[in-house]
């Protein structure tokens, strides 16, 4: 499978798109973003994952995609990310036949240059709190000092985290403390020294939270 990725417009929104030439699977880890993915023919929302899933490749098939961070996704694609949560959904189920089929025409034709001209005009400006979270979540802040600084209770927090980022806000930690051990892992820091760094209790408490959210071993992983 080839992969490549690039910025766009919009420093919350990724560009990318992928070619599998065979049936391998490949195992998506969460990252607590949701994409607009486009394989050819048909445009569908990808929710946000809570654990891992395998991603098994129809052939020879190609995706071009948006990937939306920060919890701007639901403001861009209209759709809580609590309905999408664990899913990917035909995009016609959320805007209807006539609007999605449109889009489809534009891209079909136009490719990544039509996706960009959709997203310059997808400008709904997004929930401010779903930035605020998310940056406090990726800093590695626990959930009763997320609340406070929002102005939220933790109850309240945990209900706006899920249409926002399609899970609470605890689960949002763990997902992005897996996403930045894993980022120093795979840089060659030792795994003792990335879990301590990255707000694990020591390398069995890692161990432990890779393979309950990824179902591998950080070597795994990482071989």
């Amino acid at each position: 499978m080839t992969y490549s990725e690039r910025l766009t417009v919009r420093p919350d929104v990724i560009l990318w798109r992928s070619r599998s030439e065979s049936m391998q699977p490949s195992l998506i880890l969460p990252d607590g973003c949701m994409d607009l993915l486009w394989d050819g023919e048909h445009l569908r929302i990808a929710g946000p994952d809570t654990t891992a899933h395998v991603h098994l490749p129809r052939g020879d098939t190609t995706y071009l995609a948006l990937r939306f961070s920060a919890a701007t996704g639901p403001a861009a694609l209209g759709v809580s990310a609590a309905e999408v949560a664990d899913r990917q959904v035909p995009l016609a189920d959320v805007w209807g036949d006539r609007r999605t089929a449109l889009l489809e025409e534009q891209i079909a034709a136009g490719g990544v240059a039509a996706l960009e001209r959709w997203l310059i005009g997808a400008s709904a400006p997004a929930d401010s709190l779903g930035s605020r979270v998310f940056s406090m979540a990726r800093a590695g802040l626990p959930v009763a000092e997320i609340a406070d600084r929002s102005g939220f209770s933790a109850r309240q927090l945990q209900r706006r985290s899920k249409e926002l980022f399609g899970y609470g806000t605890g689960h949002l930690l763990r997902v992005l403390r897996l996403q930045r051990a894993l980022g120093r892992a795979r840089a060659g820091q030792p795994l003792a020294g990335v879990a301590a760094d990255t707000g694990y209790c020591d390398q069995a408490h890692l161990s432990r939270e890779v393979r309950a959210l990824t179902g591998r071993t950080p070597v795994e992983l990482l071989s």
